[in-house]
């Protein structure tokens, strides 16, 4: 048993070194995927603002937030630059910090109380009563489609689904964030990685005088 683990703990680390001049990949890799998803967010809530923030604010069919137009005005700036500051891998850990906090509002003020899953699928885990009664909607729909519509074209470009809206997005996105807090923007890959070589250099510059 201890060679069996001082075997794996030897081919971890060699398996470190090998995989060492790309790991600054998974990063890039988290970012790049994360670029689009705030960008498309953020460029939605500019586009209607003003809807946006009435949203924000009211308490009937909205989010009842206070400070509606303030917060509606942060977390669009917050996606927009998010987005631009991670297709740079500048400033990646601080921007991934206020990204995280939209992220745990979202989840908590407009995911929370649909569960888990985006997409109500009873058949996956934590599928809660609101997906489990998803499946005789969504039946229904489709019976309604095959007799009425045509079917075939409808669902050439994909499967109708009912949309659960639950916190699955959001959480995913959250741990993407998470991660590249402790990652950074990757090695070689990022803006940060060369700023902080040339003031690393410019340092040893100094301190050679």
């Amino acid at each position: 048993m201890v060679d069996f683990l001082s075997y794996l703990y030897r081919s971890q680390y060699y398996i470190t070194r090998v995989f060492r001049p790309v790991d600054g990949l998974p990063a890039l890799g988290l970012r790049l995927y994360l670029v689009p998803v705030f960008w498309m967010a953020g460029s939605s809530k500019m586009a209607s603002f003003s809807a946006t923030a009435e949203w924000f604010g009211n308490p009937d069919w909205g989010l009842g937030l206070p400070f509606p137009t303030l917060l509606a005005f942060l977390a669009t700036a917050t996606e927009l630059a998010g987005a631009l500051l991670l297709l740079l891998g500048l400033a990646t850990r601080w921007i991934a910090i206020p990204l995280s906090v939209t992220m745990i509002v979202a989840a908590l003020s407009v995911h929370w109380q649909f569960g888990w899953q985006a997409i109500a699928d009873a058949s996956a885990p934590f599928a809660n009563e609101r997906v489990v009664e998803s499946v005789n909607k969504l039946t229904a729909a489709r019976s309604l489609l095959e007799t009425h519509g045509n079917y075939d074209w409808l669902t050439s470009s994909g499967n109708i689904v009912i949309l659960n809206n639950g916190i699955e997005f959001a959480a995913t996105y959250l741990l993407m964030l998470l991660a590249l807090i402790v990652l950074g923007g990757g090695r070689y890959v990022s803006a940060d990685y060369w700023l902080k070589r040339k003031f690393q250099s410019l340092r040893c510059e100094k301190t050679d005088y």
